[in-house]
C-alpha cells in the first residue's frame, strides 16, 4: 500500500514537472535563439548601414576589410550580394542554402534561420538583412554564425532544469513515504492487531493517537469492537465452565440415587431401564467433561511447551493397550528411538492421543488394527492415528471437529461429540494443524502436526 501511494504522488509530481519543464525548456531555448539573432541581426544591420553608400559608389575596399575583420575576429561568415543576387564579397564559408534568405532580404525583410535552436542540432544561425538606400533595395548582407556556444548555454539550462526536477523528485519520495507511512501506520497496526487476535491473542489491540484523525477514531471503535468481542466471549467461555461445574455436583448425586434404585427392582424390565438410565448419566457426566476441557482450551493464550513427542506417544498408546486387548483390536505403534522433541500446549498431546486413540477404538470393530506413529516432519513433528474402521467421507471430516456433530451412522456409539473439537482447539492453541481424512484401504486417518523446537 505504501508503495502505491508513494508511486502515485511521485507519478503525479512527475506530470506537474513535465507540464512545467518543458514548457519552460522550450521558452529558454527560445529566448537563447532570440539573443543570438538580436545580435547578428545588429551587426548585420550595421554592415547594411555601410554597404549602402559603398553599393551607389562602387567603392566596397572598406567595407571588405570591415568584413573580413568580422570573420577574423568571430569567426562568423559573411557575404554581400547586390540586387540581382550576385555575390560581390563574401568571408568563410557561406552558407549552401541562402538563396531562400538572400531573397527574403532583398525583398525589403530581415530573415533568419532556423527559428529555434535546439541543443541537438549542429546547424548554422544564418541572417541576411537587406541594403536599403532611400527605399530602395541595393543589395543584402548575409551572416552564417556557429551556434555551439549558444546550444551549451541551452544543455547547461536543460542541465539546471533536470536537476532542479531530480532534486523536486527525491524530495517528493521522501516526504510521501514519510506522509504514506504516518498514515498507514495505524491500518498497519490494526492489520496486525486483527491477525494476532485471529491467532488467539485476544489482548491485542491498536494503539491509539497514531495518523490522521479519521484513522484515529477508527482505532478506538477497533479496540473497542475488540474489547466487547473479548468480553463476550469471556462470559460465554466462564458460562460454559461454571455451567459445566454446577451441573456436575448435581449429576452426580442423581447417579448415586440412581444406583442405589438398582437393588430395589426385581423385574427384568425395571433392570433395563436402570441400566439405561444409568448409561445416560455416564453420557451426560461425559458432555459436561467435554465441556469443561473445551473452555479451558478455549480461554485466552496458552503457554506453550517442549515435549517429547516419541515419549508421550508411547505413554499413550501403552495406557490405552488394555482396553485394545479386551476388545481384540491390534494396537501398533510406531516411533523413533530418539527423542522427537516438539512445542505443544502443557498436557494438548496427551489430551489429543487419548481423544485420537480412544475414537479409533470405538469405532474399529474387533479383529481390526489401529496404528499410532510419530515421527518428525516439515521441521516439526507428526502423529498420525490411523484405524481400520468405516471411516468418513470427505464432507464428514470437514464437519468432524464441530461441537456436538456425530456422523449419522455412530449415533448408538458412546460419545458426546466433543472429541475432535477439543483436539483442534487444542492443537491449534499450540500453533499446530489437525487434519482428519479417508484412510487407504478404509478407515480414518487422524494427523497432528506440532511445531519444532526454537533455536
Amino acid at each position: 500500500m505504501r508503495n502505491r501511494l508513494v508511486g502515485t504522488y511521485v507519478l503525479l509530481l512527475c506530470m506537474v514537472l513535465v507540464a512545467l519543464e518543458v514548457p519552460f525548456a522550450i521558452a529558454l531555448s527560445n529566448r537563447e535563439t532570440e539573443r543570438v539573432v538580436a545580435d547578428r541581426l545588429a551587426d548585420a544591420t550595421r554592415f547594411a548601414s555601410l554597404a549602402a553608400p559603398a553599393l551607389r559608389s562602387g567603392r566596397l575596399e572598406s567595407l571588405k576589410d570591415e568584413l573580413r575583420s568580422y570573420y577574423a575576429l568571430y569567426g562568423i561568415a559573411t557575404m554581400l550580394v547586390d540586387q540581382d543576387q550576385r555575390v560581390l564579397s563574401v568571408f568563410g564559408s557561406p552558407a549552401t542554402d541562402f538563396d531562400t534568405t538572400v531573397r527574403g532580404a532583398l525583398a525589403g525583410r530581415q530573415v533568419s534561420t532556423p527559428s529555434t535552436l535546439w541543443p541537438w542540432e549542429s546547424q548554422r544561425l544564418i541572417v541576411a538583412v537587406p541594403v536599403s538606400d532611400g527605399g530602395a533595395v541595393l543589395g543584402s548582407v548575409l551572416l552564417a554564425s556557429p551556434t555551439g556556444h549558444a546550444r551549451r548555454s541551452e544543455v547547461v539550462s536543460w542541465l539546471s532544469l533536470g536537476i532542479g526536477g531530480l532534486l523536486a523528485v527525491a524530495a517528493c519520495i521522501a516526504t510521501a513515504y514519510w506522509l504514506a507511512g504516518w498514515v498507514l501506520r495505524p491500518v498497519t497496526r490494526l492489520d496486525a492487531a486483527a491477525h494476532e487476535i485471529a491467532a488467539g491473542d485476544s489482548a491485542a489491540r491498536v494503539q491509539p493517537g497514531l495518523g490522521p484523525p479519521e484513522l484515529r477514531r477508527l482505532s478506538a471503535s477497533f479496540n473497542e469492537m475488540a474489547d466487547a468481542v473479548a468480553e463476550s466471549l469471556e462470559r460465554q467461555r466462564s458460562f460454559v465452565a461454571h455451567a459445566s461445574h454446577q451441573l456436575r455436583n448435581p449429576l452426580t448425586v442423581l447417579r448415586l440415587r440412581i444406583e442405589d434404585l438398582g437393588g430395589r427392582l426385581s423385574s427384568s424390565s425395571a433392570r433395563d431401564d436402570h441400566a439405561l438410565a444409568l448409561a445416560e448419566t455416564d453420557r451426560f457426566a461425559d458432555v459436561l467433561d467435554g465441556l469443561l476441557a473445551l473452555a479451558r482450551a478455549e480461554r485466552g493464550r496458552l503457554a506453550v511447551i517442549e515435549v517429547d513427542a516419541t515419549a508421550v506417544t508411547m505413554n499413550r498408546a501403552e495406557a490405552w493397550r488394555p482396553l485394545t486387548e479386551r476388545r481384540k483390536v491390534e494396537l501398533v505403534t510406531t516411533a523413533p528411538s530418539a527423542p522427537l522433541p516438539g512445542r505443544f500446549v502443557a498436557t494438548a498431546l496427551d489430551q489429543a492421543l487419548d481423544a485420537l486413540i480412544d475414537n479409533a477404538i470405538k469405532f474399529t470393530p474387533a479383529g481390526g488394527r489401529v496404528e499410532v506413529t510419530a515421527a518428525a516432519s516439515e521441521g516439526g513433528v507428526a502423529i498420525c492415528v490411523r484405524d481400520s474402521g468405516p471411516g468418513m467421507t470427505e464432507e464428514q471430516c470437514r464437519l468432524a471437529t464441530e461441537r456436538f456433530w456425530r456422523a449419522p451412522d455412530a449415533q448408538n456409539v458412546d460419545g458426546a461429540g466433543l472429541g475432535l473439537s477439543i483436539v483442534a482447539v487444542l492443537i491449534e492453541a499450540s500453533g499446530g494443524r489437525f487434519t482428519l481424512a479417508p484412510a487407504d484401504g478404509g478407515g480414518l486417518e487422524a494427523r497432528i502436526w506440532g511445531p519444532g523446537p526454537t533455536t
